[in-house]
């Protein structure tokens, strides 16, 4: 299994564990309430959406990782239409962000 599907795989894990917060709004609340532990955001998801993450993020020293994915891929590794994934738990995101430096 190359790299690439390890990450989209793993992140439709976790979504079954419930370990996720989908889409901009869930992602501000799962940062705001400090439940986030990393934000991984889509490839083309606009500039102006991944600055409000930033921003947010930055306050709590989450980090915001943009993957090679596009939302199409997210959309159908998590199974709901989204460029944005906040993970909320320690292990889930720690391999994703290895993973992903993996890819590049």
């Amino acid at each position: 299994m190359t790299q690439n599907n390890r990450f989209l795989s793993l992140l439709g894990l976790a979504r079954k564990a419930n370990k996720v917060a989908l889409g901009y709004d869930k992602a501000l609340e799962s940062i705001h309430r400090g439940k986030c532990v990393a934000v991984f955001t889509a490839a083309d998801l606009s500039e102006k959406t991944r600055r409000g993450l930033i921003f947010a993020a930055e306050e709590t020293n989450i980090k915001v990782i943009t993957v090679s994915h596009t939302v199409f891929d997210i959309t159908n590794a998590v199974g709901q239409k989204t460029g944005i994934v906040a993970v909320t738990d320690k292990g889930f995101a720690d391999k994703l962000v290895l993973l992903n430096s993996q890819q590049i």
